[in-house]
């Protein structure tokens, strides 16, 4: 492969990221103990979405502990649940478009992600925010809905 092909590459596999939320950890709980390695864990994590100011959103995933957990090797389950709030006068920085990704993590060490759309319910004035696991080739319907109905802010 030619030196140009591979940072053709790797700029757009950055780029492809761009655009969506980084999360901060807020927290985590054990839900089983493993001998060797890291234990199995429910972790929430908190972001901000990118293109609406005023939105925070925080969502609970399990992760994978064990030994392979622990190299990052491990499939996480697809579990996952999410709450949206207004936390501030609602701005939106660019145009929205229905089913926009706004957060994404890595599940497996291949093909597996745990990520966080947005809907635009113009009729109720409100933001949809909803979350599911997909792989490349088979998805899991397990999911978890948050709306936000945009409000004054006084």
């Amino acid at each position: 492969m030619s030196r140009r092909a591979l940072l053709l590459g790797l700029g757009l596999a950055l780029a492809s990221g761009a655009g969506v939320a980084r999360a901060d950890e807020v927290g985590e709980v054990t839900t089983a103990f493993k001998l060797l390695g890291a234990n199995h864990k429910i972790v929430v994590e908190a972001f901000d979405d990118p293109k609406v100011e005023g939105v925070s959103c925080f969502i609970s995933r399990a992760r994978t502990g064990g030994i392979k957990g622990s190299l990052g090797i491990a499939e996480d389950t697809s579990d996952a649940s999410i709450n949206c709030q207004q936390t501030g006068p609602v701005h939106f920085r660019e145009d929205l478009e229905d089913g926009e990704e706004v957060f994404s993590q890595r599940a497996s060490i291949m093909f597996k992600r745990i990520q966080v759309v947005r809907f635009q319910d113009k009729a109720r004035n409100a933001l949809v925010y909803l979350t599911y696991s997909d792989k490349l080739i088979d998805g899991s319907p397990k999911n978890s809905v948050s709306a936000v109905v945009i409000r004054d802010w006084n």
